[in-house]
């Protein structure tokens, strides 16, 4: 575990000295010292980190559910709602497409629906932070659909996880689907009405005492969702969702961020260990259309977006490449896919789709001027001034 440490820091700071994030680094150091890389070895069976991976997985959902406010939904107003299911519903049904395309089965199309659809919170939130943009007047928009994104992230992931589990039978899989929502309701009625008393429970003024009731309340709830169908990672993002709703939100948000970032990177690390680079040839063409249809969809949300604010080609161009990579979210279904048994070609399609958008999504979103001009009206848009990075901020609680 320490050498996973150390690997992933050193990868880290190199791939920081030229603006790199660090999601797609901390998957190539598990691939480089992973058993399927010629050279050293640090683990044989990426199974002896699982325990620590899956913590990583139910730490970064329950983040993202401490980011996420209730009140969002009604200050973003119709404009939000409708932005958000036009990107959605461009990107999410050409994934869907892509994967029946590929004929690589029903259960992987809609896996793949799920990971062409669902933008990576992390390598967003790292792009408007580094390019200075937090206060332009299209960062709202792009959080805006990044809240109704989370909303469709809950749904989906208990709609699949019967289904790619092998239910079966139709009753079979509408009983776990059952099972799945109910549990969801029950959680989601904690979110809504329950937030009083769940408060109360975990009011305290011990830090100590605070980090204990919320790590192990997330991790709890998690493996009880599992014996209902549902995913622990979805279960974790439902119960930071409540006690970011609480009067300790605030400080169980800056108590687990540390948490999140070390196991986070454990469990990338991880998913790195499980790829086998000979593998990605295979998948190199899927790979590149998929990059080629996940670009264009981004940029014709990006447009219906702008239509909808009534914004010019700058601002345009900025939430077509903001929104583009892809990260988190998709290693979470690869990891659910393979759970489950599917086509083996999913993990390393998904890897090499993931490090690919990764890295090039925040070097394309720092040059959106570039894609400005050549939209209709932008011939004349200058190159913008150098961004000032701000020492601290992070967009507020609308973001995963």
């Amino acid at each position: 575990m320490g050498g996973a440490f150390v690997a992933a820091a050193i990868l880290a700071r190199l791939g920081s000295r030229i603006g790199l994030p660090t999601i797609p680094l901390f998957i190539l150091a598990g691939i480089l010292l992973g058993p399927n890389t010629p050279g050293y070895v640090l683990l044989e069976d990426p199974h002896d980190l699982e325990m620590l991976s899956a913590l990583g997985l139910v730490l970064l959902l329950f983040y993202l559910g401490l980011e996420f406010h209730m009140d969002d939904l009604k200050t973003g107003g119709k404009k939000m709602a409708v932005a958000g299911s036009t990107y959605l519903a461009l990107n999410v049904g050409a994934g869907l497409a892509f994967g029946f395309a590929l004929g690589w089965g029903t259960s992987e199309a809609l896996v793949l629906a799920g990971v062409l659809g669902i933008s990576s919170s992390a390598i967003v939130t790292k792009i408007l932070v580094d390019l200075g943009r937090i206060g332009n007047a299209e960062t709202r928009p792009i959080l805006g659909i990044i809240v109704v994104e989370d909303i469709f992230l809950a749904l989906y992931l208990a709609a699949l996880q019967p289904i790619i589990s092998g239910a079966e039978g139709v009753g079979a899989m509408l009983a776990d689907m059952g099972k799945a929502f109910g549990f969801l309701l029950i959680l989601a009625i904690a979110a809504r009405w329950g937030t009083r008393i769940v408060g109360r429970l975990f009011a305290t003024e011990d830090n100590e005492l605070l980090v204990i009731s919320f790590l192990g309340a997330a991790v709890f709830v998690s493996g009880i969702a599992e014996t209902f169908g549902v995913a622990d990672a979805i279960a974790a993002f439902m119960v930071g969702l409540i006690l970011g709703n609480t009067g300790s939100g605030d400080r169980v948000r800056e108590l687990v961020h540390p948490l999140r970032d070390a196991f986070g990177a454990i469990f990338f690390f991880n998913f790195g260990l499980s790829i086998d680079p000979g593998d990605l040839p295979t998948v190199i063409w899927p790979v590149l259309i998929a990059i080629a249809v996940t670009v264009t969809m981004n940029v014709l949300a990006g447009m219906l977006t702008a239509r909808i604010y009534g914004f010019g080609p700058g601002p345009t161009a900025n939430v077509a490449t903001t929104l583009l990579a892809r990260g988190e979210f998709a290693l979470i279904l690869a990891t659910m896919a393979a759970a489950a048994g599917l086509d083996g070609r999913l993990s390393p399609f998904i890897a090499g789709y993931v490090l690919i958008l990764a890295v090039v999504a925040p070097l394309i979103a720092g040059r959106s001027h570039w894609l400005a001009r050549v939209m209709p009206g932008g011939r004349a848009q200058p190159p913008p001034a150098e961004a000032v990075r701000e020492p601290e901020p992070e967009p507020s609680a609308t973001g995963r």
